[in-house]
């Protein structure tokens, strides 16, 4: 007689994925997004101390990228999920009360941290608690789920930030921004966590750092893994700071850059959705994917129209598609005891790609329009495809 497999408790995965799709979309229903560039424009920045900002918020995920996985590893998960959220509330405030570059730069600080100690103990959270409940096949799905949606929560804002924009200026804007993240540490504190914490020796973290890197480096498919996920999520992730001066560039009023920026997300969401049914995609389909994604991200750059507009966020979507499933190879071949921290070391180096990043498209902005930069990046997604081509290449080969 065949055994019945075991049944999966729906409260338990309904409790988790609500609370995650309430935090997700909280996390980024932020009106800040669409319009803060257009603020550090609006108050002297220069296109130099505008790219030195946005690497400066990654130079700060640099530092605490990894130690923060490594906390989520060897203490409470919930506890970094809403203390996060609170660090980027007091960023958004710091712009709006006294906009300035230090004040940037100090509100920059504040959310690079909030977001490391999220980075890793989220997707660990919810690996784990899945797999607690029998349903750890699920989580391509769930977190396709979640990042649409953020991506919701950031077409919303987006959608909004317009005509608050117009009403209250910048302060309106930044208070939504403060209320959200508030909102989004609430929600936090509801995440279930059972796991039991490993006891840790005097060194604490740190072992956990050098055994992650160990792994990474002894371990050929965790080493892929962990490569592939800022091969993909780098540079557009970099570009996404950088489209409402695109979409302003080509000649769209300000007032009408938020609405077209919310297209874009649109898409995006969209593209999310999708992650199960793509989650069957081997590595030819994944280069297909990524080939296809930038080369709409050149031509919709230099189409300098609607339909440019429409093509980007056709290439965003493909990205992010790309970047949840690099994320879930990732997850199937991790431990549970280095899990945050190894999802960490692959967010470390995303964070180090995206500093490259602002540093060369400040470098070619110089001299090139914007258009022109968006399309010279596609190239990196290019070289990625090809990669992995070649990768699958080798491995069939007897």
């Amino acid at each position: 007689m065949t055994p019945t497999p075991p049944r999966v408790p729906t409260t338990g995965v309904r409790r988790l994925t609500r609370t995650l799709y309430g935090y997700a979309f909280l996390d980024d229903f932020v009106l800040l997004y669409p319009v803060y560039a257009l603020l550090f424009a609006d108050t002297g920045m220069s296109l130099w101390q505008i790219s030195s900002l946005f690497a400066l918020w990654s130079v700060t995920g640099v530092v605490l990228e990894v130690p923060s996985g490594a906390w989520a590893d060897a203490m409470s998960r919930r506890r970094l999920l809403w203390v996060g959220p609170l660090l980027t509330a007091a960023g958004f405030a710091l712009w709006v009360a006294v906009p300035s570059y230090a004040a940037f730069a100090a509100g920059f600080v504040l959310w690079g941290a909030g977001g490391a100690l999220g980075s890793g103990a989220l997707e660990a959270l919810v690996y784990d608690e899945l797999d607690r409940l029998g349903a750890a096949d699920r989580y391509a799905r769930v977190m396709g789920r979640a990042r649409a949606a953020r991506l919701m929560g950031t077409v919303a804002s987006t959608g909004l930030a317009g005509p608050v924009l117009a009403r209250g200026g910048y302060p309106a804007v930044g208070a939504l921004s403060v209320l959200a993240c508030v909102l989004a540490a609430v929600t936090a504190t509801r995440f279930p966590e059972h796991r039991v914490r490993p006891a840790t020796s005097g060194d604490g973290w740190t072992t956990g750092v050098r055994a992650g890197f160990a792994e990474v480096r002894g371990d050929r498919a965790v080493r892929g893994a962990v490569l592939l996920i800022p091969a993909v999520a780098a540079v557009w992730g970099a570009l996404d700071e950088y489209t409402p001066l695109l979409i302003r560039e080509i000649g769209f009023a300000e007032a009408t850059v938020p609405y077209l920026v919310m297209l874009v997300w649109a898409g995006v969401t969209v593209g999310s959705l999708l992650t199960g049914p793509a989650e069957r995609l081997g590595t030819t389909g994944l280069a297909v994917l990524l080939a296809g994604a930038a080369l709409a991200l050149a031509a919709g750059a230099l189409a300098r129209s609607l339909t440019g507009v429409l093509l980007l966020g056709l290439a965003f979507a493909g990205f992010q598609l790309a970047e949840v499933l690099a994320d879930v190879r990732l997850q199937h071949r991790i431990d549970d005891s280095r899990r945050a921290t190894l999802t960490s070391v692959a967010s470390l180096g995303t964070e180090l790609a995206t500093v490259a990043t602002f540093g060369g498209y400040a470098l070619l902005g110089t001299g090139m329009a914007h258009s022109t930069v968006f399309a010279v990046l596609a190239i990196p997604y290019l070289v990625t495809a090809l990669a992995l081509a070649r990768a699958r290449v080798a491995t069939a080969r007897p």
